[in-house]
């Protein structure tokens, strides 16, 4: 699926964390901690301890990757290709995300180019991150390695960008680990950087200068963005095992390489020199090399294409190592191919047994192909039994994400839901022959009955998914009656929930947007609905009268290109709309006819003043723009000092007319976050907001008048979520180091029936909702000075401690601490014992020493401050024996916590 973002004002192409899921440290330089490394370096916040949950959708994007562990069974990652990496959970048949601490400066590294399970040592993993090779993501790609499941994390920095979401990043995998010398691993470089080889387990890299051949395809050398037109380099690694013993270097390896005439590179001296493998096929690529060392095959996909979305011809090759054989062994005649091959896997258990799938045949269905005979016979997931009468080997069930159907209706021989697009991914359990999973362009399916396939009786795919959210978020609202959310979504549109815990049924229909990029709702009157949206063909603008449950289409004026950003007026009687490719536009009724608005330029953000029916607002180019006639004309606002440039989003106060905030700017000008109490005539910046890029609103705190403030920003140096129960003259930390999800600039909004809660967008992460443990509804300070190094904390405190994952020798816990006391905590220190030889390895959100079992926890330089009634929290990571005994027994400064 294809999707668009603006970060920050750069125009670039884009694609939960479940309740007990261990969340992941921020990666970090070779031989630091990451949470050390991205630990903020000042200390005036209060901080409040949030629980953080997706609202569920249930995949929504491309997932180009899934890797088996081949030495222990259901041990199983998935990558993404802006949304972070993912571990399975077999006890719960779901996904828990690996990447969420990643921050706002290292955005680019939740895209995951290529992903590597070592063999040889289960705990360990490693991602090749880095989303854009072009100017999109300013930093250089890394190989984030962790010796602990992706529970925790560390970093090598590379000497040049990696592209999770460029044109390619189906093919692979690019990183790989030597299964008899665990600590050798190969990265394939794009951008013509070549091979890179590390030795001491992905701490360091070197580029392997023996390898003669960087890459030459390119997608369309005539595109000057740099995305298309960069070199797709090398795409994959292969170890043939049979050639190494154990502590030794193995000495065989094919190596795969973007180039259509010198596709397969191999070296039998452990990677000392290379040579083009002698008889290869010529004129595609070979997107992916897998081994079947048993039986002496390399079998090799093929496309003359690089993919996901292009690929019109394709072959499958299998390369006898023994004899150097090529043996053509493609299901169909290369004339009847519309597509290429791609996805291709080897039963491990079975190793005759191989599979493969037509990645890019996006009509009417793709195709999976099945050989047990090592490729000398195929037969097809699905053939025509008359056309354009399908028969299927296999039934879907995807009751459990329903909206995979798209409330669609085709015609044979298209059948929804579809069997995929995108099929890059494709594995067979190397412990389980009758599991198979596969990525699509929207979801991971899989299926627990594939050997039916070869005794002719049908077997089930159901959606895979639960846990890996993928969306990429461009708005969201949540009204004060009705659904507590609706969502504008990338490549899917949105989705109205009535229940956080729960997949909806549907995506936003009638119209089906390829994007949503705005929404609003009547303040006074919130089952009037608007959104605004990309689409290939057909209106831009729909409207709803039963709060985002269906949907009609309005007309659109002349010259809409794109859905740009809509304001609906306070009673739903009008609505202004400034849509990509024409000028601002207003209406009364639902859109059957729209005039333009004057006095404001093309391009406007605009919103709607939540109590006058008739009060709208825009922004453009640091310019504030006031309609007090329903849209029909603007009028520049006197406001100075504002924000130069269009990186800007501004909200109106619910309940108060002419209450305004606005968030944006750019690094290196103006950028902060505004206050107006007049409807934009004049505006006041909030000190110490260093930079703020939303700003929304919620439930007011008990006792307090005026409602919450939330916002996505840099406030004192802290990068970070941000509540305001005051106006915004003390600010309170919400998320952590390892609740970051990279960008969240898009939107964010609380909730105005639950106190606390806030709904963030993400940019591949989907949409993370928090609840607070503050019950009080008090912020403690916004200034102060850093926290005493010895803290006193003063009264009660209770202890809540949390195993949320744990693994044969270690284990992953998170410790939450609530100040039960009268007074405001200004620092402070919690100590217990182990009973069972636990060792903390890592800790976040805090400083931690240990003396033989005694284990001291301190507060970080930021979150410090702890309001009565308030709690903080940490996590950890340690070693363990076989036995696990949680601590009995917690004290704050000496004095003894309630264990809950």
């Amino acid at each position: 699926m294809r999707r668009t973002r603006v970060l920050t004002a750069v125009l670039a192409l884009a694609a939960g964390l479940l309740t007990g899921g261990p969340p992941a440290l921020a990666a970090a330089p070779p031989d630091r901690p990451a949470a050390a490394a991205d630990a903020p370096a000042r200390s005036a916040l209060a901080a409040d301890t949030y629980t953080w949950k997706n609202a569920r959708i249930d995949g929504g994007g491309f997932v180009p990757g899934i890797v088996f562990n081949r030495s222990e069974r259901n041990l199983a990652y998935a990558r993404t290709d802006i949304g972070g990496a993912y571990r399975w959970q077999e006890q719960t048949k779901s996904w828990t995300p690996l990447l969420d601490s990643v921050g706002w400066d290292d955005w680019g590294h939740t895209g995951v180019v290529s992903l590597a399970s070592d063999p040889v040592d289960p705990d360990r993993v490693y991602a090749a991150a880095g989303t854009y090779t072009n100017d999109w993501d300013p930093n250089n790609g890394a190989v984030l390695r962790s010796a602990d499941r992706g529970a925790s994390w560390r970093k090598a920095d590379l000497p040049f960008k990696l592209g999770g979401n460029m044109p390619g990043r189906g093919m692979g995998e690019r990183l790989a680990v030597d299964p008899h010398r665990n600590s050798v691993l190969y990265l394939g470089a794009p951008s013509g950087k070549g091979l890179w080889r590390s030795t001491d387990s992905g701490a360091s890299w070197s580029k392997v200068t023996a390898f003669p051949n960087p890459g030459t395809y390119v997608q369309d050398p005539s595109d000057t963005s740099g995305y298309a037109s960069d070199n797709q380099g090398i795409v994959w690694v292969t170890f043939d095992e049979s050639t190494g013993t154990p502590g030794s270097a193995t000495r065989t390896i094919y190596v795969g390489v973007a180039d259509t005439e010198n596709a397969v590179y191999r070296s039998t001296d452990a990677g000392a020199t290379w040579q083009r493998v002698a008889g290869q096929p010529t004129g595609q690529l070979a997107h992916k090399g897998v081994l079947d060392a048993e039986n002496g095959h390399l079998y090799l996909a093929y496309s003359d294409k690089g993919g996901p979305y292009d690929g019109g011809k394709g072959r499958l090759w299998r390369y006898t190592t023994a004899t150097g054989a090529w043996t053509d062994i493609s299901p169909v005649a290369e004339a009847d191919t519309y597509y290429g091959f791609s996805g291709l896997t080897v039963d491990r258990q079975n190793p005759g047994t191989l599979m493969a799938t037509a990645y890019s045949s996006w009509w009417p269905d793709t195709q999976i192909f099945r050989s047990t005979d090592s490729g000398a016979t195929w037969t097809r997931a699905w053939d025509y039994s008359s056309y354009p009468n399908r028969a299927n080997r296999y039934t879907m069930d995807v009751s459990s994400v329903p909206w995979l159907t798209w409330g669609a209706n085709p015609s044979p021989p298209e059948q929804t839901p579809k069997l995929g697009w995108m099929t890059e991914a494709l594995e067979i359990d190397p412990f389980d022959p009758d599991r198979m999973m596969y990525g699509t362009g929207a979801t991971v399916y899989g299926t627990e009955n594939l050997t039916n396939w070869d005794r002719d009786t049908t077997f089930t795919i159901t959606p895979m998914v639960r846990g890996l959210e993928e969306t990429a978020v461009n708005d969201l609202v949540s009204p004060p009656s009705g659904a507590p959310l609706l969502s504008g979504l990338l490549d899917i549109g949105g989705f109205r929930h009535t229940d956080l815990t729960k997949v909806p049924s549907m995506m936003f229909t009638q119209p089906n947007f390829t994007a949503t990029t705005s929404l609003d709702f009547a303040e006074s009157h919130p089952n009037t609905v608007v959104r605004a949206g990309d689409l290939d063909s057909g209106p831009h603008i729909a409207f709803s009268t039963d709060n985002g449950a269906n949907w009609f289409a309005g007309t659109d004026p002349s010259g809409v290109s794109g859905g740009g950003t809509v304001a609906a007026g306070a009673d739903g009687s009008r609505f202004v709309w400034s849509p990509r490719g024409a000028g601002v536009h207003h209406t009364t009724g639902f859109g059957t006819s729209w005039s333009a608005s004057s006095g404001i330029p093309e391009g406007a953000v605009v919103e709607s003043d939540r109590v006058d029916p008739k009060t709208f607002y825009g922004f453009r180019s640091g310019k504030f723009y006031v309609s007090t006639d329903g849209g029909t004309t603007f009028t520049a606002s006197p406001a100075t000092g504002l924000p130069s440039g269009d990186s800007v989003r501004f909200k109106a106060l619910p309940g108060a007319k002419g209450d305004i905030w606005l968030a944006g700017g750019e690094s290196g000008g103006t950028y902060g976050l505004w206050h107006s109490t007049n409807g934009g005539q004049s505006f006041t910046e909030l000190q110490g907001v260093d930079e703020a890029d939303t700003v929304g609103f919620g439930k007011a705190a008990p006792g307090a008048s005026y409602q919450t403030v939330f916002t996505s920003a840099k406030i004192d140096g802290v990068r970070g979520i941000f509540r305001s129960t005051d106006q915004g003259r003390s600010w309170t930390r919400i998320n952590d180091d390892a609740h970051q999800w990279g960008w969240t600039g898009a939107a964010i909004t609380g909730d105005p029936r639950v106190y606390g809660r806030v709904y963030v967008a993400t940019n591949g992460r989907g949409i993370v909702y928090g609840d607070t443990s503050d019950t009080g509804g008090g912020d403690d300070g916004g200034g102060g000075t850093d926290p005493d190094p010895d803290p006193e904390p003063t009264g009660a405190c209770k202890v809540t401690y949390e195993i949320t994952n744990q693994w044969s020798d270690g284990f992953q816990a998170q410790v939450q601490v609530t100040n039960t006391g009268p007074d405001a905590w200004k620092g402070w220190s919690l100590t217990w014992s182990f009973t069972d030889g636990q060792r903390v390895s890592q800790l976040w959100n805090g400083a931690h020493a240990q003396s033989g079992p005694a284990v001291t926890v301190r507060n970080a330089d930021w979150n410090g401050t702890v309001a009565a009634g308030s709690s903080v929290g940490f996590g950890f990571t340690a070693s363990r024996s076989a036995t696990n005994t949680e601590p009995a027994a917690f004290a704050l400064d000496g004095r003894a916590c309630t264990v809950a």
